[in-house]
Formats: structure tokens, C-alpha cells, sequence
């Protein structure tokens, strides 16, 4: 069962606006993104022009982009605000946009016999996963961020780095340290935002019978440098096990949706993603989402396909936490088996590239 918690802690509740440095330099994309996001959350008309009296822009706001905002909704102080701007870089060189290359074909989807030829190697590939795995540990370093301002100005909460043992298709987590401090807390007693079931559950319970869920091929796509298959799914909260518990009181079974990546040459797993959907308006969290990557990663002289980094994203409000999580050091299980972890845990691994990127022709 994959699971995810919020459990705020006092310091969120003392939080009343976000500190900013005198003045923050933005790029005009960054500029636009600011002013929408704030819109969309019901942010004041002053509180966004306060917060644009302190922006540097490092390019030149045309009319165009303010018009844009205005029509999206930035109120008269905000407006003000922008035309203020554009008098201080008037002298700058223009926001490059996007150049208009020619577009070429796309590249056509599989035929219907094949798209549900790849659904059904998929859905065993999923069934079968985790008893193709060894017994191992691994090393889990979960970095938390928090923004009380609801306009992804992350701000560090901790890190936790614990041990993670997956045998006989379970996991076990042991928490070592919290920054650097040792602890012999468990997982489920940390305040703030945590998760579990990276490792197959989340993966074999959207293709079980009891889940409901209905796919649908997607897309083309190129994720860490591979050609993959995107497909889209659903399952609805009938079928859902994934859990969602607000400060160890009230728990709910949402439903979700998501994509999966699949490799077109191999048929493996590289990315899954799940979003809820239907959660309750009287629920405190009202968007939870999470995106697990994987990798093959060597375990005692054999590659094996295993969960490489995790992101985790929640909303109660406008407080947003995001949890940024990376497995380390992976190794076969035994007995006597130790696994290490030094100062180099605090800078985060050079992982690939994540972003998804066109399909090449």
C-alpha cells in the first residue's frame, strides 16, 4: 500500500508570510509564472504588487506580457506595479521567446493490436516485478521542503536518511538520522510529510483486477535519453489502496490517476506517476501527487531495475511541502550486510536528467 502523510509541524503554524531577500531577481517567464500562480491562489492585489516593488528583472517587460496578466486577472495595484517595472527596463535587451522551429511530423501512435499487446506485457511485467528482485538494503535520503506562501518559495525543513531493508517483497524502514542527529525514531513517527511503498506496491496495485483501472496509450516520449511509451491510467477510489492520513488523525482512500513510462525496447518501467483526484472538500490536504523514477542499478555483480529518486508533493492550503527522496548504496542483503553514510549524503547525487523531451524521429 503506498502511503503518504502530512503532519504539520508547530513551525508552519507560527509562519505568517515568507521572509524575502530585499530584492529578487527574475527573468520575465519567471515574473509571469509568479503573477498567475498568485491569481490562481487568491492572493491579494497588494500582496502581489508589494511583492513586485521588490523584483529585479533581468530582460524587458514588454506591453504584450502586461496586457497578458491583466487579462488573467492582476488587479489595479498589481498593474501599477508591472508598469513600474517596465519603466526600469525599458533599456533591456527583449525576453528571448521561443523560436518558431519547423514543426516536424509527429511520430504515429502504435496500431490498437499492439497498443494493448504492450498493456498486457505491461500488466505482468507488474505483477511479476518484485519477486524478480534480490533481497537488499539501501540507503533512503528524504531532503523536505516547505512553503507557507503557496508560491514554491521552498524553504528546508530537514533530512532524513534511513536504512531501508526489502526483504522476502517487504520493506522495512529504520530511520538513522534526522539532519545529523541520530535517532532510533521510526518512519510513521516523524512529524512533516513522509511516504512509503516505492518499492512494487504502488506499481503491482494498479494493474491488479481489483483496482478498476482503465488505460490508454498516450504519447511518444524520451526519458533519459530512451524512446518510451506514455500511458495514461486511472483508478477510481473504488479500487484504490493508496492512503493519505493528515496529522496522524484522519486518513483517507482517494482515488488517482498518473502516467507510466515505458521503455519502447525493453518493455521496462522508467517513470510512474500518480496524482489524486476526488479528494474530499472537507479534507485538509486537497492536492497530493508523487513521481518515482527508475534505473538500473547493480546489486552483487547483476543490474537490476530499482526505484532511482522519488519527488513528493502535498497542499493543505497554501502550505506546500515537497519531499525530494534519492536511494543510495544499494546492496545484497545479509545478515552481517553494512551500509554507510557520510557528509556526502548532504549534497544530493548526480542523478540523469528527468525531464521528459520529444520523441527523436
Amino acid at each position: 500500500m503506498k502511503v503518504m502523510r502530512l503532519a504539520t509541524p508547530a513551525l508552519f503554524a507560527v509562519l505568517a508570510s515568507l521572509s524575502l531577500c530585499a530584492q529578487t531577481q527574475l527573468t520575465v517567464e519567471q515574473l509571469v509564472s509568479f503573477v498567475r500562480s498568485s491569481i490562481q491562489l487568491e492572493h491579494s492585489d497588494k500582496r502581489i504588487a508589494d511583492f513586485l516593488k521588490k523584483v529585479r528583472l533581468s530582460e524587458k517587460l514588454e506591453d504584450r506580457v502586461v496586457d497578458e496578466l491583466v487579462a488573467a486577472g492582476a488587479g489595479a495595484k498589481t498593474f501599477e506595479a508591472l508598469k513600474g517595472l517596465q519603466a526600469q527596463t525599458a533599456s533591456l535587451p527583449e525576453a528571448q521567446r521561443p523560436s518558431a522551429a519547423k514543426a516536424k511530423p509527429s511520430l504515429p501512435p502504435p496500431p490498437p493490436e499492439e497498443q494493448q499487446r504492450l498493456l498486457d506485457t505491461v500488466r505482468e511485467y507488474a505483477k511479476n516485478y518484485t519477486g524478480t528482485l534480490p533481497d537488499f538494503l539501501c540507503l533512503q535520503v528524504t531532503r523536505r521542503y516547505y512553503d507557507p506562501s503557496g508560491l514554491e518559495f521552498w524553504q528546508k525543513q530537514d533530512q532524513i536518511t534511513a536504512r531501508l531493508s526489502y526483504v522476502d517483497d517487504r520493506e522495512e524502514y529504520k530511520v538513522i538520522l534526522v539532519d545529523d542527529t541520530p535517532t532510533n525514531a521510526s518512519m510513521d513517527s516523524l512529524d512533516g510529510a513522509t511516504s512509503t511503498g516505492e518499492f512494487g506496491s504502488m506499481l503491482r496495485e494498479i494493474f491488479e483486477a481489483g483496482s478498476h483501472a482503465s488505460f490508454e496509450w498516450s504519447r511518444w516520449g524520451t526519458l533519459r535519453g530512451r524512446r518510451a511509451h506514455v500511458i495514461s491510467y486511472h483508478v477510481p477510489k473504488v479500487g484504490s489502496k493508496w492512503s493519505i492520513s493528515w496529522q496522524k488523525r484522519v486518513q483517507i482512500t482517494p482515488g488517482y490517476r498518473g502516467l507510466i513510462y515505458v521503455d519502447r525496447n525493453t518493455g521496462m518501467i522508467l517513470r510512474l506517476t500518480l496524482e489524486a483526484v476526488d479528494i474530499p472538500p472537507s479534507f485538509p490536504i486537497q492536492e497530493a501527487s508523487s513521481v518515482l523514477d527508475y534505473d538500473f542499478t547493480p546489486i552483487a555483480e547483476r543490474e537490476y531495475l530499482l526505484p532511482l529518486k522519488a519527488m513528493v508533493r502535498m497542499r493543505e492550503g497554501k502550505l506546500l511541502v515537497k519531499n525530494e527522496v534519492e536511494f543510495r548504496n544499494y546492496r545484497k542483503f545479509s545478515a552481517d550486510a553494512v551500509i554507510t553514510f557520510d557528509a556526502t549524503l548532504e549534497t544530493p547525487a548526480p542523478l540523469p536528467e528527468d525531464k521528459e523531451t520529444p520523441p527523436r524521429q
